[in-house]
């Protein structure tokens, strides 16, 4: 009996995905500054969506969420920006923000990659998408077809844009958030982060989603 008990302490519940709807700039700064508040040493995020998603509003809410003075904007031009602030404990925060659009990070796959890499290697930061250093929060904008440059252990964040009958996308209206924990560690987290954004009155749903990498169900 103890072997059949220590097999059902090993399996993780199957991944549940949380989906908010988000009407406006505003309460996209304060989705993210929300999701900031549940973030903590050595995270890793992956934020994806089309151009006019709201990316840099969400990151926006993600800075003052982490209590950065900085103005938070896209890194477009210089690939990866640097900004310090404070995790809700109160202790220090280090955030990298690459933004991979310039490469084409979103279109290119292995080569854009490839020289992602090689651009953050000229900085310094290439290590810090795989094992981020104390303290720091890694967050990447436009990387889907790079997701295999980041710790396996990170959460995706797609922002989804409301579309006409014709499925034209606009630049209004209401965007879909959705946060997608990619391994057991972060599947064990959302409670956390299903607190984090009812304080802050966001109606949320929580979807059912696939077993998440990293679970043991020997």
């Amino acid at each position: 009996m103890k072997h059949q008990d220590d097999q059902e302490e090993r399996v993780s519940p199957p991944r549940a995905d949380v989906e908010i709807r988000v009407p406006t700039a505003r309460d996209m700064r304060a989705c993210g500054s929300a999701f900031a508040s549940w973030l903590r040493s050595g995270d890793v995020v992956l934020l994806s969506g089309p151009l006019g998603a709201g990316k840099t509003t969400f990151m926006q809410g993600v800075g003052a969420g982490l209590g950065i003075e900085d103005p938070v904007v896209s890194p477009t031009f210089t690939i990866a920006r640097e900004m310090n602030g404070r995790f809700a404990d109160g202790s220090a925060a280090h955030l990298v923000h690459v933004d991979a659009y310039r490469i084409g990070g979103a279109e290119r796959g292995d080569a854009a990659g490839s020289a992602l890499m090689d651009e953050l290697e000229s900085l310094g930061l290439d290590e810090e998408l795989e094992s981020p250093s104390e303290g720091t929060v890694v967050l990447m904008e436009w990387g889907e077809q790079m997701a295999g440059l980041l710790s396996p252990d990170r959460m995706d964040v797609s922002i989804d844009r409301s579309a006409t009958g014709s499925d034209e996308l606009t630049a209004d209206g209401v965007r879909t958030v959705r946060f997608m924990p990619s391994s057991a560690t972060w599947a064990q987290r959302m409670d956390g982060l299903l607190a984090a954004f009812r304080q802050a009155h966001f109606p949320l749903r929580v979807l059912s989603g696939q077993q998440p990498e990293g679970t043991d169900n020997e």
